[in-house]
């Protein structure tokens, strides 16, 4: 990796709520074209550490680069054309259609009240192809399924056009299958337009099969960082989650697979 592919650049990083620190020393990247999940039990700090990335919480101590330049020193509508971050939760607005939604994400480059241009159009045409939601462009967003909301919320996101995207647990309250579909779309746009992804995920077999990049954060920091296959260990897990599993590759896929450990079923 060389350093122009870098996207986000952390050291040293706190990060946590008022004075009280959650996790400290964070050294991350996000690199050009790969996803990173972030991984670990619940409060941890994955969701903090994802917020201060995306300039929502001021760092504590240490430094949050984009793109090489120090977080502090860019405005919000300069940062906004860098980088795009989807919380957990959004508020769902009343009779707005998913293509008066997505428009939203153009405010970046325009302003509110500004006119439209070709290229705003094109970015909002892209980021409803992309992500499949061009059947439900002129559909009211409160009449839509939770997987067709998390869709028309990740089109209104990529029409930022950032280069950066910061996912917090875009899966959290999806069936399986939309589960599948959002995570197919992130590992789309890293891999076929360069995209650096940054997500918050729970579930370690989906983190096996999308990551080019794992880190597993527990105890206050980062207990491991590297591809999954190096992180995703019996040791890493058991330490991190308070679990005894078995890790094992799957002979098709050649993604991982972990199983808590049972004690045997008598016969």
């Amino acid at each position: 990796m060389t350093v122009r592919d870098v996207r986000v650049a952390t050291d040293k990083l706190a990060v946590g709520h008022g004075k009280r620190r959650v996790l400290t020393d964070v050294d991350l990247t996000l690199a050009a074209g790969e996803v990173t999940l972030l991984v670990g039990p619940n409060g941890c700090g994955k969701s903090t550490l994802l917020r201060t990335v995306a300039g929502l919480l001021s760092p504590l101590a240490g430094t949050v680069r984009v793109d090489g330049v120090p977080l502090g020193s860019l405005s919000r509508r300069a940062l906004s054309q860098r980088l795009a971050f989807l919380p957990q939760t959004s508020q769902i607005p009343a009779g707005v259609t998913v293509r008066e939604l997505v428009r939203h994400g153009r405010y970046a480059h325009r302003g509110a009240f500004a006119r439209h241009t070709a290229e705003d159009r094109e970015s909002i045409e892209w980021a409803l192809s992309v992500t499949d939601a061009h059947p439900l462009a002129d559909k009211c967003l409160d009449e839509l399924s939770g997987g067709e909301r998390q869709r028309a919320w990740l089109a209104t996101v990529l029409a930022q056009r950032a280069k950066i995207l910061l996912l917090d647990e875009p899966t959290t309250y999806l069936d399986l299958r939309h589960q599948f579909d959002v995570l197919d779309v992130v590992r789309t746009l890293a891999r076929d337009y360069g995209i650096a992804c940054g997500v918050v995920l729970h579930d370690l077999m989906h983190a096996a099969a999308y990551g080019d990049t794992v880190v597993v954060i527990s105890d206050g920091t980062v207990l491991r960082s590297g591809p999954p296959e190096d992180v995703l260990t019996s040791d890493a897990i058991e330490r991190a989650f308070g679990l005894s599993v078995n890790v094992v590759r799957d002979t098709e896929t050649g993604h991982l697979a972990c199983f808590p450990q049972r004690p045997p079923v008598a016969s």
